[in-house]
């Protein structure tokens, strides 16, 4: 099946289909989200707290999403795939971000970048643009920014920071990108921003009225303890499963349940 193409997205915009898109960090879950139909995959430098570790996305390097974008891409022959710039790859100039966005398309082999930003990032969206680069781009939210936001909250809430969202938004469909996501805002401004785009606006937690929605497979999935965003939806509970199973190996080891007659080579 060919892969899915940014006109075919836009198609799908104007007449209403939704789009479906998850995050991937590896070769097994792009995968399955490409074998079950997901639109859109998404390489997040997410990666960094739900792969890596680390507290937040700032500590991901080019590198780590050349290295994960890589297997993503391997596994993935239907779904559009993006992948992210990291903090600090792009934001210096324009040249910088072609110089890095260059980098994950030729390495990678995905087929577009996302960026975090509004009107100050219009220029660098349309120099990519313009060398042949596609570009995705992200408001509300913007994780890269989590410290000089005041941390992990809804965003654009009073009017002034709504209109300046949509003015946001509307510079970065000037300047070229194919889409946005909107992260963490107003359900009704979701609604707002997606009549006033031609582009598709792509929603996580930003309520239903979004032209798709994206979320982190390993808060779908349930792979990562802890704390769930509100606005995730857990489909499994594959920690607790792959916990269960951990825990019958290591009996079985140690009651020598394994290997049995079926495991053993003659």
């Amino acid at each position: 099946m060919p892969r899915i193409s940014i006109s075919q997205l836009m198609k799908m915009k104007s007449e209403g289909a939704r789009i479906a898109c998850l995050t991937a960090y590896d070769h097994p879950t792009a995968l399955a989200a490409d074998a079950e139909g997901v639109d859109l995959i998404l390489v997040g430098d997410s990666l960094g707290m739900v792969v890596l570790g680390y507290e937040s996305t700032l500590p991901v390097t080019l590198e780590d999403m050349i290295h994960h974008g890589k297997a993503v891409v391997r596994g993935a022959g239907r779904a559009l795939v993006v992948v992210d710039l990291p903090f600090m790859s792009y934001q210096e100039s324009p040249l910088q971000a072609l110089r890095s966005a260059g980098r994950l398309l030729k390495e990678t082999g995905a087929q577009a970048v996302k960026l975090e930003g509004g009107s100050e990032m219009a220029a660098t969206v349309a120099l990519l643009k313009q060398s042949g680069i596609a570009v995705m781009g992200h408001l509300g939210l913007t994780p890269q920014s989590v410290h000089a936001l005041g941390g992990y909250r809804v965003q654009a809430r009073a009017k002034a920071a709504a209109s300046r969202l949509l003015k946001d938004a509307r510079a970065l469909e000037r300047a070229g990108a194919f889409a946005v996501v909107l992260e963490m805002v107003p359900a009704a401004l979701s609604a707002r921003a997606r009549k006033a785009l031609k582009i598709p606006v792509i929603g996580i937690g930003a309520g239903p009225a979004c032209d798709g929605q994206v979320l982190v497979s390993h808060d779908l999935l349930g792979l990562t303890p802890g704390h769930v965003p509100r606005f995730a939806r857990q489909y499994s509970q594959a920690h607790a499963e792959a916990r269960r199973a951990i825990a019958r190996y290591c009996a079985d080891v140690r009651q020598g349940r394994f290997p049995g007659p079926a495991e053993t080579l003659a």
